[in-house]
């Protein structure tokens, strides 16, 4: 084991509101409970009228119990900390000193939440405009009914069933069934090419392909020929226009596995280890070829509890939470959040339309009313400019009404985080303003709002405290199976990622004067290995078993801990100087309202430069950048005397009252800086915003550097070639 650092330590005792065994009489009343919940199954609208078959459910509860799952545990002698083979095990990081649930799989964790759960509401779904509803009972019968397809189709142990698909009962239920048959959950972005795919389900040896539409099913046709390990394709929201072999509706699919007997899948299930491999992260790629982040049944299963506890989630029996589905499934955050923190606590998952992020997503807030809430920055920051656009049109008086409300509110928390005794002008601002701004955005009953993946700015974290609306943050990657740090209700401080999950530690290496450093993380999060990838896990992993996240950042006094960079993103400077661009870049955001994105360069450089984007409107249809500015972006024109409506009256005419207000205020960022070297020397505003379709921003909103720069190689040559002349 490694040695124990002096920071970031946290154990934590068992949590008490979870039962230690399950009892013969329990197993009794389960069994008793599931034959009456089947046979009042009726059809289901997922199979189009199919009627669930009555399975017996007596194999339920075969190793469900934690101490059950003591008698699978791995020999930990015989077995490393990483592997980058598929069918793999690894030694898990167990350790005495902090009490933690023994290692156990996906199907014993599902196996609890149905003897808890079994009656309640699952998974939400729209059909036809009205919500229809499964229960966990039905969720059950629907993963064990495709894991007995996917048997059906051939799919081999360590390999994938990849999903090309937005998020519905069906990426959920082949998920867990994917894993039920023994086979590895592989997610694919919908945004991704032919070419994107092709690699994935390549390296994952895909056996099976599920895609949502004729538009991915034919991503798959084109490349299926450079597929070896490819047998069938399922396809579901949109059916095949013609019958092609081996690609099946999810309708016939399911009724496949009506021919593979219920012994032959309860055997696959209870052959599991808790160190095997049932998910596959592929990283994003903004450096290189995605990476296949291998994670384990117990990296699944002990970080849908803990780290869900660590943010306040809480159990059906005290509160079930209500959470909406929208963000990439393919990206751990969502996936840990939706899918398997649902699972753990016997949450009610609602998805949102396909077009969530392009407008929809606030009428499904308003209609399903979460209690719990997750969004990268980019979806915060969009529905801080819907209000603000909103408020920009509003009639004076109901405009200044919302500006006292907020000020006073923001007043009020800000210095008073931890205080729950409101004077009576932020409680009247709140009752008479705000309140109704939340119920608008259908956060009236949300108690908890979450936001990774990315750094968000003050600005935001400013505007959503203003509104009684604490973004909490979570650190974590998909190497650590999702959040390693959490911030809570409980547990919160501005502008931290909040303090290491129990039972996790962190420590920070090569610390500077300021006590920043590389942030190293340990403990049950900790991925496998980059699948196929040796060298990679070997720079990843090091010898005494500490995952390298490659990001930089700071604990505090208390172990809150602040991520202030990446170490691949650290610029230095021709003249040596290390400029962290994250603090700076967002400095020039707070400092200039006009601006959407801004990305320092001068790596290798004699000075730093800047090329900035500015706030414009969305293509309803395609989410790409319109041409037209925000109200906020217009607003900010005028009031430095332009009269500019779009970025091409501000580019294309170098409009010299925009340029010149962009220039004060870059100067006045300038002037904070902590020395001469981190001054922003030259600047240009971009004709376009940045946008996944323009290949500047990865699925989940980041910035991919490296894509910037070549794309605009001409214009930051052109910002030292004139300082040569």
């Amino acid at each position: 084991m490694p040695h124990s650092p002096g920071t970031g330590r946290s154990c934590s005792p068992k949590d008490p509101s979870m039962p230690d065994s399950r009892e013969a009489a329990q197993d009794s009343r389960q069994d008793a409970s599931l034959r009456a919940t089947q046979e009042n199954l009726g059809s289901s609208s997922l199979t189009d009228g199919h009627t669930l078959a009555k399975e017996s459910p007596g194999h339920v509860l075969d190793l469900s119990s934690p101490e059950k799952a003591k008698d699978a545990q791995p020999n930990s002698a015989e077995e490393a900390l990483w592997t980058t083979r598929a069918d793999g095990r690894v030694r898990l990081r167990i350790e005495p000193s902090c009490p933690q649930q023994p290692p156990y799989t996906v199907h014993q964790m599902f196996s609890q939440a149905l003897e808890k759960y079994g009656d309640l509401r699952a998974l939400g779904f729209k059909r036809q405009g009205s919500w229809e509803h499964i229960s966990y009972s039905q969720y059950y019968l629907l993963a064990r009914k495709a894991a007995k397809g996917f048997l059906k189709l051939g799919l081999e142990p360590a390999h994938s069933v990849a999903i090309l698909g937005f998020n519905s009962p069906e990426w959920f239920f082949s998920a867990v069934g994917t894993v039920f048959a023994g086979g590895i959950v592989t997610g694919i972005y919908t945004t991704s090419t032919p070419e994107a795919c092709q690699y994935i389900a390549y390296d994952c040896r895909a056996n099976v392909v599920v895609v949502d539409s004729q538009k991915q099913l034919e991503k798959i046709l084109k490349i299926w020929k450079n597929l070896p390990h490819l047998k069938a394709v399922v396809t579901y929201g949109e059916p095949p226009p013609e019958r092609m072999a081996n690609v099946h509706t999810m309708e016939e699919f399911m009724e496949l596995g009506d021919q593979v007997p219920e012994a032959d899948l309860d055997t696959v299930i209870n052959a599991q280890q808790p160190n095997q491999c049932c998910v596959l992260v592929y990283t994003s790629g903004t450096t290189g070829s995605p990476k296949g982040v291998m994670l384990s049944q117990d990296n699944i299963t002990w970080t849908a509890r803990y780290g869900s506890q660590a943010g306040d989630i809480q159990p059906a029996e005290v509160q079930q939470e209500v959470v909406v589905s929208y963000l990439p499934l393919s990206h751990i955050a969502a996936q840990i959040y939706d899918l398997w923190t649902g699972l753990q606590w016997g949450a009610q998952v609602c998805f949102a339309e396909p077009d969530a992020l392009k407008g929809s997503l606030v009428d499904t807030l308003r209609e399903v009313q979460p209690t719990s809430h997750m969004g990268v920055p980019r979806v915060w920051e969009k529905i801080m400019e819907r209000i603000q656009q909103v408020a920009a049109q509003s009639g004076f008086i109901r405009r200044k009404m919302l500006l006292w409300a907020m000020s006073v509110t923001l007043e009020q928390n800000l210095p008073c985080l931890d205080s729950d005794l409101k004077p009576f002008t932020a409680r009247l601002a709140d009752y008479l303003v705000l309140a109704k701004v939340r119920q608008a955005l259908g956060l009236a009953k949300c108690q908890k709002s979450f936001y990774g993946a990315a750094p968000m700015t003050a600005d935001t974290q400013h505007f959503f405290l203003s509104l009684n609306i604490r973004l909490y943050s979570g650190y974590g990657l998909s190497e650590t199976s999702g959040p390693h740090f959490m911030s809570s209700p409980r547990n919160y401080r501005l502008y931290s990622s909040g303090k290491v999950v129990p039972g996790c530690r962190a420590k920070l290496v090569n610390q500077d004067a300021e006590g920043t450093g590389e942030v190293c993380l340990w403990g049950r999060t900790v991925f496998m290995g980059y699948l196929n990838m040796e060298e990679k896990t070997r720079e990843a992993i090091d010898a005494d078993g500490w995952l390298h996240t490659g990001d930089v950042g700071r604990l505090d006094a208390d172990g809150f801990l602040y991520i202030t960079g990446r170490l691949k993103e650290l610029i230095i400077t021709a003249g040596g100087e290390n400029v962290p661009p994250v603090p700076i870049e967002e400095a020039v955001k707070t400092e200039l309202p006009i601006v959407s994105c801004a990305m320092l360069i001068g790596d290798q450089r004699k000075f730093l430069s800047m090329l900035l984007t500015l706030k414009c409107t969305v293509d309803p249809d395609t989410s790409d950048p319109t041409d037209n500015l925000t109200e906020q972006a217009v607003e900010f024109c005028q009031r430095v005397g332009s009269k500019a409506s779009t970025v091409s009256d501000i580019v294309g005419k170098k409009d010299q009252a925009v340029y010149q207000a962009i220039e004060e205020g870059i100067q006045r960022v300038n002037r904070n800086a902590a020395a001469r070297p981190y001054h922003i020397q030259k600047w240009a505003i971009l004709q376009r915003d940045f946008s996944i379709s323009g290949g500047e921003l990865g699925p989940t909103m980041k910035l991919k550097r490296l894509t910037v720069l070549e794309k605009y190689k001409d214009i930051i040559d052109s910002f030292y070639q004139e300082q040569k002349m």
